[in-house]
């Protein structure tokens, strides 16, 4: 688990090292919006045992610091809001083995709550042009985040979220417009307890200006 964590970190450290040292350049920032919303009731997650749904509202701020004929290379900053709609469906999952107050955590989290967090995930952009503006990319994040309610599978506070999406822009002069499938992992690194963590399977969209 730690290993998980960490290697994303070290990459997302390192590029904004590089940036840091060098000379920014203006024109190469891109600031944008986006909305999306995601789900573990979706391939490949789609546990039985808890409904959790997403909706996030970010701000993406992007800086190309590598720009070739086919290839570009862009450290992503995201500070995101999102608002979570989260449901435990199985009366057994909390065990007497996991609190002494078992069964009034079971009511608790049977119920269905909404969840607030405050992310900012820092990553890496590796982006093919394919033509005319039109562009794919893979991305990879990792960041802290704060939750303000525990599940029965996430303890409240802080904690990390990680994303690994694959995605789409078609550039139109000073506009990107963008289209990302991606996938989530939100955990704590074993700080507290419990720890098992929340996956879901995302569709976002974003518009970004070039400054």
């Amino acid at each position: 688990m730690k290993l998980k964590f960490t290697i994303p970190l070290i990459i997302a450290l390192l590029f904004f090292s590089l940036v840091g040292f060098a000379q920014l350049k203006k024109e190469n920032f891109k600031l944008g919006f986006t909305y999306g919303t995601g789900s573990q009731n979706k391939y490949p997650f789609d546990l039985k045992d808890y409904t959790h749904e997403v909706d996030f509202y970010k701000v993406q701020i992007n800086y190309r610091f590598k720009d070739k004929q086919k290839w570009a290379f862009e450290i992503n900053l995201e500070p995101s809001f999102n608002s979570v709609e989260h449901q435990l469906l199985n009366r057994y999952y909390v065990k007497p083995s996991d609190a002494d107050n078992y069964q009034e955590l079971t009511e608790l989290y049977m119920q269905k709550r909404t969840i607030k967090e405050y992310v900012l995930n820092c990553g890496f952009i590796t982006r093919y042009k394919i033509y005319n503006g039109i562009s794919t990319y893979a991305l990879i994040s990792v960041g802290p985040m704060f939750a303000d309610k525990a599940t029965e599978r996430l303890a409240k506070g802080f904690a990390f979220s990680d994303i690994f999406g694959l995605g789409l822009s078609h550039e139109i002069k000073n506009v990107q417009l963008d289209f990302r499938y991606s996938v989530r992992h939100t955990s704590n690194l074993e700080l507290k307890q419990p720890n098992g963590g929340h996956n879901t399977t995302n569709v976002e969209f974003s518009v970004l200006f070039k400054l």
